[in-house]
């Protein structure tokens, strides 16, 4: 019989290799691309969240011709000088009008932009408590709260990473469809958190390839951008090539009346057969102004970045151009960013999404805990820098994966509690945010042995607090918006009640999981002293004890309460 052959450092085979690539590759951003994957998958019902965050705001949408009509009475009446209008007529899930206006002379260090939202019946301006709403969780999830472009090329790495964990994940485990039908939660330990990590895989494994691949092409201009040197003298001219709809151009100095909107929304809506999704007015009032006309991007996928647009001259309403019919490339690189955006989405698709986006979440943060599992059971007895390092990562674990929860709810909280009036209150909304989180880190560093099921109930309690605290500041509550079918706050409530549910489960059996392993423990090891099934009473081993521990004794890292 051959002895089996030891292969030297570096000769293992691919799948061998892959499996370090893996593992490392989606531990060195895992937290981060953890809470990516969390607050993108919220993004998915980003004007649901903003609608929820401010309850006095209460509208029906009208017609995008009668609504652009009442935009540009307001911003002719209100910004006669600006030198943009952009006009976003009403849709189901976005019933007011949202107007955006540049001042043409805005004080040092500001843009000079200026948000201001309609009633579509009156078109009046409406005022609800100041709050980022939906569109924190958007920004943060492709810029991570970090100045431009460092939070942006931060989320890049990170997804570059998750896409070689991902791939190197399918080369790694051999078995990984067969897994997913095989998942067995009473083994506990890193059998139960291998089955939870494989099943979150595969169920949204070509989703996970494809919004990992997709966000980075979203920033290909910024990750790759020697082709655009090499062809333009400035990344403007690229712009406005390929994004014609975003062109700026100048004015003529020469006043002039801009034409009535409402007939170009209506001309346009008739010849796409579908709706208008922005309406922008360079230089209004001049004899320069042009109007562009571009469609909604719910209307089709590829319309995320590259919608068909109709442009006509602001002064005599005479069309000067359009564009209908993409090129082959430009309508694979609009169907790759379509998809990630899920703008298309009508809500049974978008809440397919959001399932499967937060599977992406528990894949991550399954993969995190089990890094842990697996190193604890290889841990050298008395190493001190592998007990460290542990700690360290179990630490970052559990603040990590329930800090960034609770900072969801603290967000959501903060928004009811501070008062409606507070100046810079959607500051101290996300200020929560980060402050829950921190807390959560600081509390898993501070308390090792029970940081995991302490901070998934916190989690749990902090949302189901949510709709109780809305029940209390508002009156549309459960007991109001279900039986009236107003779904958005409902299907809100209902949502954080479900996810209390979960982290209420999970801390539960983070709670029972010391207490399964001290029985696994008591029932494996025999008695001192006593022979096991006629087998001889090993001596104790010489490497099992450390300097300054008591004769007998094992030093090994403290497993604390992980699950």
């Amino acid at each position: 019989m051959k002895a089996r052959k030891t292969k030297a450092q570096g000769e293992e085979g691919l799948r061998q290799s892959m499996s370090w690539l893996h593992t490392w590759a989606g531990l060195i951003f895992g937290w981060v691309l953890y809470a990516m994957f969390l607050t993108g998958t919220l993004a998915f019902f980003r004007p649901e969240i903003t609608a929820w965050m401010q309850p006095e705001i209460q509208a029906s949408p009208a017609a995008s011709a009668q609504a652009v009509d009442r935009a540009q009475r307001y911003l002719n009446e209100h910004a006669p000088d600006a030198k943009r209008w952009f006009i976003t007529p009403p849709s189901n899930r976005e019933p007011l009008i949202q107007l955006l206006y540049q001042v043409p002379k805005p004080r040092p260090g500001e843009r000079g932009f200026v948000r201001v939202k309609l009633d579509p019946q009156s078109g009046q301006a409406v005022t609800g408590r100041e709050t980022r709403g939906g569109d924190f969780f958007y920004r943060f999830h492709f810029e991570l709260e970090t100045a431009f472009p460092w939070g942006r090329w931060l989320a890049s790495i990170a997804g570059m990473f998750m896409l070689v964990a991902i791939i190197s994940g399918i080369i790694t485990h051999k078995k990984i469809f067969t897994d997913f039908f095989t998942f067995r939660p009473g083994k506990g330990g890193q059998r139960a958190w291998m089955d939870g990590h494989n099943a979150l895989s595969v169920l949204g494994l070509p989703f996970h390839l494809m919004i990992t691949f997709s966000g980075l092409v979203l920033f290909m201009v910024m990750l790759m951008p020697a082709g655009i040197h090499a062809v333009y003298e400035n990344p403007r001219q690229y712009t406005d090539e390929a994004f014609k709809s975003f062109k700026i151009t100048p004015p003529l100095n020469q006043p002039a009346p801009t034409v009535p909107l409402a007939p170009l929304v209506a001309q346009a809506e008739q010849h796409w057969q579908g709706r208008v999704g922005r309406v922008t007015v360079n230089n209004p009032g001049d004899a320069g102004a042009i109007v562009t006309l571009v469609r909604n991007a719910a209307d089709g996928v590829s319309y995320g970045r590259l919608a068909p647009y109709m442009r006509f001259n602001g002064a005599t309403g005479e069309l000067l151009e359009g564009e209908d019919e993409l090129s082959a490339t430009v309508q694979t690189a609009g169907v790759i960013t379509g998809l990630h955006l899920g703008l298309f989405a009508e809500p049974l698709l978008r809440w397919l999404y959001f399932l499967v986006s937060l599977a992406g979440t528990g894949m991550v943060g399954t993969g995190l805990v089990l890094w842990i599992a697996k190193r604890r059971q290889k841990a050298r007895p008395g190493d001190a820098r592998e007990a460290f390092s542990l700690r360290l990562v179990d630490g970052l674990n559990a603040g990590t994966i329930a800090g960034v929860v609770f900072g969801v709810a603290a967000f959501f909280l903060a928004n009811r509690l501070l008062p409606a009036e507070m100046p810079g209150r959607q500051v101290w909304e996300v200020r929560a945010f980060f402050s829950a989180w921190a807390l959560s880190l600081v509390y898993a560093f501070l308390f090792q042995r029970r940081k995991w099921p302490d901070l998934l109930a916190v989690a749990a309690v902090a949302l189901a607090l949510v709709p109780v605290v809305n029940a209390f500041t508002t009156s549309r509550h459960l007991g109001v918006s279900l039986p009236a079918g107003d779904w958005v706050m409902a299907g809100f409530d209902m949502t954080c009640l479900a996810g209390a549910a979960l982290f209420g489960w999970m801390a539960r059996r983070a709670a029972k999981a010391p207490a399964r392993a001290s029985a696994k423990a008591r029932a494996g090891k025999p008695a001192a002293g006593k022979p096991v099934a006629g087998k001889p009473v090993a001596a104790p081993s010489v490497s099992s004890h450390v300097a300054g521990a008591a004769p007998g004794s094992v030093a090994y890292e403290p497993r604390g309460d992980t699950p």
